[in-house]
């Protein structure tokens, strides 16, 4: 009713006649009922893509769900790069042909260590098998009713604590000649370095260690601790009183059994093992009763001191020299020499 009002009325202020105004009238609430149902069907009817195009064509703006698809899809979320694998752990206990690998190298590095190193090193040397041989002598100076009564485990007791001057040397860093107559000719029969710097190197720690363990000798004599033992100057004697080939043959097994020492301490990669490498060939040696040229050299020089009727000349040449002769031949051949020729390239140019 009010279309039809507005539509008169509109119609009148033109100038329209009453029968063109009763057709259009008639026309136009047919064409508004048709116009309105459909209106009212389109405004739940989705946008067709055709009207999304065109409307995108004329400009207009285009329905928001076409907005959306239309978007460019995201990019996708990169894969997260794995972190590298850990190394493999070191294994507590190496192989007997890696514990030779392991030698070598070691003597690489010995045998490029500047002279000077070398000769602190070695003096810290002397001074650790010093401290060894102070406690084991001391102790054995101290139970001389265990002496008497049961020599052999007095002498164990005693023993088993000398590597405290073999353990102070690999843990805490020194140049000891003994270990090196095995690790450095390992180094030259790999081809990894030359006898001209291992020689030059086996002079300069073994000074070292003569001048460590003569040092220390001064120490502990000043201290006046060792004043009444008796065990240290009777064994002065007894060492410079030995045959030479007994000395030259103990000389060689206590190297040997030192050289496996180190050896055994290389192959454990725990404080343990390597303490328990070092513990048993050592304690052997000492207990046995065998030979060695740096431990010698605290122990005459401190029976010397303390009264014991030896000379400096028979010191040498009755133990120093031989001994120290029998300790080469142990490192460089019975140890590192045999396993260079199972594991090394004297066992391949043989094979």
């Amino acid at each position: 009713m009010l279309q039809s009002s507005l539509s008169q009325r509109s119609m009148a202020s033109c100038g329209i006649s009453m029968a063109a105004r009763t057709a259009f009238q008639r026309n136009a609430a047919r064409f508004g009922v048709r116009y309105s149902a459909g209106a009212r069907r389109d405004v739940h009817r989705p946008p067709s893509s055709a009207a999304t195009e065109t409307a995108s064509s004329n400009g207009a703006p285009a329905p928001r769900e076409h907005l959306a698809s239309a978007a460019p899809a995201p990019a996708p979320t990169p894969a997260p790069v794995s972190a590298p694998a850990p190394p493999p752990p070191t294994p507590a206990l190496l192989a007997p042909a890696a514990v030779y690998a392991a030698a070598v190298k070691g003597g690489v590095v010995k045998s490029q260590l500047p002279l000077g190193k070398a000769f602190a090193l070695a003096i810290l040397a002397g001074v650790y098998v010093g401290f060894g041989a102070l406690l084991s002598f001391t102790l054995l100076n101290s139970v001389p009713g265990l002496m008497s009564t049961n020599p052999g485990l007095a002498k164990f007791l005693a023993a088993s604590v000398f590597p405290m001057g073999l353990s102070l040397i690999v843990i805490c860093g020194a140049e000891l000649f003994t270990g090196n107559t095995a690790l450095l000719p390992a180094a030259v029969y790999e081809g990894q370095a030359k006898w001209s710097d291992v020689l030059v190197r086996w002079v300069v720690v073994y000074a070292g260690n003569l001048v460590g363990s003569l040092a220390m000798v001064a120490a502990v004599y000043a201290t006046g601790l060792m004043a009444t033992n008796t065990v240290l100057p009777a064994l002065a004697v007894a060492k410079t009183s030995l045959p030479l080939g007994q000395a030259l043959v103990r000389s060689v097994l206590c190297n040997w059994m030192v050289c496996l020492a180190v050896w055994m301490a290389m192959a454990s990669s725990t404080l343990p093992g390597k303490l328990m490498g070092l513990w048993m060939p050592v304690t052997a040696f000492v207990t046995v009763g065998l030979e060695h040229s740096i431990a010698n050299m605290f122990v005459i020089p401190m029976g010397m001191a303390l009264g014991a009727p030896v000379s400096i000349a028979t010191f040498i040449t009755a133990n120093l020299l031989p001994v120290t002769l029998g300790n080469m031949f142990a490192g460089a051949v019975c140890t590192a020499g045999m396993y260079a020729l199972c594991y090394g390239r004297l066992g391949e140019s043989r094979a």
